[in-house]
């Protein structure tokens, strides 16, 4: 449970820091992603994942229908129906989801970026002024939809965010530089500055 494979690392950390000096509600799920995956849609392959980074995952390895839909109702889909509470309080939501990344996947190269901010296509109005703001910090490597895609139909953005037309973007810290909480604080305060300042540039 230590491993990346189980959950975002240092990512709580820099998302309750960043609530506390933004004055801002933050939900996190409460179980690791190796049981359900809170940031996949219920009609998505992985779900609940079998295989994953060279691993296998032996309480899902023969996992049923039934033992997909227990925890849907038990884990899943409560969160949901929290984050979609949380989202309707204000008409100007703006959604922030915070994640990590591993330095590098299994027999792959290292990956450079110390953020990545990922997007869809169909909403770059919040996430392009952030990429601008982090890419005038000199000494960041900062991805533009890297280390992954930022479009998956079905996942967290796209059901809170997207359908709804709220403004969004999801930020990915690389977990090596956020391990400790001084390290979760630090970056906390790294990205609020330039987080109120890429809402100011796209006049949320």
């Amino acid at each position: 449970m230590a491993r990346h494979i189980a959950w975002d690392v240092g990512a709580a950390g820099v998302a309750l820091e960043l609530g506390r000096l933004l004055d801002s509600p933050v939900i996190r799920s409460d179980f690791s992603r190796l049981v359900i995956d809170p940031n996949r849609g219920e009609d998505d392959p992985t779900l609940v994942m079998k295989l994953y980074d060279g691993t296998i995952i032996p309480a899902n390895r023969h996992i049923s229908a039934a033992g997909v839909e227990e925890r849907l109702d038990r884990l899943y889909r409560p969160y949901h129906a929290a984050y979609a509470r949380l989202a309707a309080l204000r008409p100007d939501r703006v959604i922030v989801a915070m994640h990590s990344f591993t330095p590098c996947l299994r027999g792959r190269s290292l990956r450079p970026w110390h953020v990545g901010v990922l997007y869809s296509h169909l909403d770059e109005r919040f996430s392009k002024p952030l990429i601008a703001r982090l890419q005038a910090e000199t000494d960041l490597c900062i991805g533009d939809n890297e280390p992954y895609s930022g479009h998956l139909p079905g996942d967290a953005i796209d059901r809170h965010a997207l359908r709804l037309g709220r403004h969004n973007t999801l930020v990915e810290v690389r977990n090596d530089l956020i391990a400790t909480p001084a390290e979760q604080q630090h970056w906390a305060r790294r990205l609020a500055g330039v987080l109120t300042e890429a809402l100011a540039d796209a006049a949320v």
